[in-house]
């Protein structure tokens, strides 16, 4: 049987805007910079919130919202998902509607996302319910796949400057989803709308985003079901604390061969082969 999935637009958004510079000589240049356009989310007929976003994947990002925001609890209850960027709007209908949409609603946090991300309802409800899989295991040959892939994807960011980039990754380190955006909220966002349209569970997989590891990154990696959440940033104590809490393997600052794990270290399997030894003498260069 075939996979529901909701009527949806196609409605991707240029990504990048240019305009004319002078650089530190007064040499004239035109370059390219990110474009930030707002997309105001209608649930059947009732404005919900206005995302700041690059616009390059809008369904997803809308799907992946509702869904991280515990609004919607299965894809099957949404109609269709509708992009109208004349008027900067999506529409969105749902089969029954969301229940005490209002009370659920009506406490907004906001986190430390870059565009200020939000995060309706008590930041940490539902976080004792969720559980991860303890058999899942890393290779640390992996972590450095990953950072490697990362490294030579092309990007907004190498193009333009000012997005983040957020990944998922199969546990072997084959890249599923790659997504830019002005925030990092909203990449993740788009990941787990990606995942839900295409009916991908999370427990064999891999999380990476070039943002600093919040909390709110660290839930919602959670609520998608995945073990891993690497970044080559760093974390915050909430953060940390979220990922002990909920079993989450936490691995910062992976650039090149060095990475922090911070939490879950159980899932890792290390390869010290990997490294050259702590005491490897460093040779001088050969003259001429």
């Amino acid at each position: 049987m075939p996979r529901y999935r909701p009527e949806l637009s196609s409605t991707s958004a240029p990504l990048t805007h240019e305009v004319s510079a002078l650089d530190e000589r007064g040499r004239p240049s035109t370059i390219a910079i990110p474009a930030e356009r707002p997309l105001t989310v209608y649930v059947d007929k009732r404005e919900i919130v206005t995302l700041m976003t690059l616009g390059g994947a809008p369904e997803a990002l809308t799907l992946g919202y509702l869904r991280n925001q515990r609004l919607v609890r299965a894809i099957e209850d949404i109609v269709s998902i509708q992009v109208d960027w004349a008027v900067d709007a999506v529409a969105v209908s749902t089969r029954n509607g969301i229940a005490d949409v209002e009370e659920r609603t009506a406490k907004k946090v906001v986190t430390t996302g870059c565009g200020q991300g939000s995060v309706f309802g008590g930041l940490m409800d539902e976080v004792d319910q969720i559980a991860l899989p303890h058999d899942a295991r890393l290779a640390q040959s992996v972590v450095y796949r990953i950072v490697e892939t990362i490294r030579t994807q092309q990007s907004i960011y190498k193009q333009a400057g000012s997005v983040h980039g957020c990944a998922l990754f199969s546990s072997d380190g084959t890249l599923l989803y790659f997504v830019e955006d002005v925030g990092r909220h909203n990449a993740v966002d788009a990941i787990a709308g990606l995942m839900w349209l295409d009916g991908m569970s999370g427990g064999d997989k891999v999380f990476y985003t070039t943002g600093r590891l919040t909390s709110e990154m660290v839930i919602k990696g959670a609520q998608m079901g995945i073990p891993f959440l690497l970044s080559r940033s760093g974390t915050t104590q909430m953060g940390h604390m979220v990922a002990e809490k909920v079993g989450m393997s936490l691995l910062a600052r992976c650039s090149g061969k060095h990475f922090l794990l911070l939490a879950g270290h159980e899932r890792l399997v290390f390869e010290p082969e990997l490294l050259e030894p702590l005491n490897a003498p460093i040779h001088a260069p050969r003259m001429a």
